[in-house]
């Protein structure tokens, strides 16, 4: 079995949504005309690697800084892991751990977008050491 679906949650859905968007180039719509509202987040093209998932309002409050991880983080591919933590930054994100190697698989880094969540950004690279 393996993960079809992830959810994130958000104090500000539209800032979250503007923030995905620009860093990551999803593609976020409403679905549905109900509430609690909930959108879609397409994260690439049908038969290509990944999963897609939603985001809706968030019900209690955001995970603290500093605390030790208490759900599934997310780490998406990058080409680029120094340009995309550019492009998290100036979308109104946060490093939060620092580009670290990952022996033979490639360079990772933290982060926390502009609800709190984190999420990891991974650049392959064999030769990273």
């Amino acid at each position: 079995m393996r993960p079809v679906h992830f959810e994130i949650h958000a104090d500000d859905p539209e800032r979250a949504i503007a923030f995905y968007k620009s860093v990551f180039d999803w593609k976020i719509e409403r679905w549905g005309a109900g509430e609690p509202a909930y959108w879609l987040i397409r994260t690439g093209e049908a038969g290509t690697p990944g999963i897609d998932g939603g985001l809706m309002k968030r019900r209690s409050p955001p995970p603290a800084d500093m605390q030790p991880l208490n759900s599934y983080l997310n780490t998406i591919d990058v080409p680029d892991l120094d340009g995309a933590s550019q492009k998290v930054k100036a979308a109104g994100g946060r490093q939060v751990v620092d580009r670290m190697p990952i022996k033979g698989v490639g360079w990772l880094a933290y982060f926390k977008d502009t609800e709190g969540n984190l999420f990891g950004l991974m650049q392959a690279d064999p030769n990273a050491k």
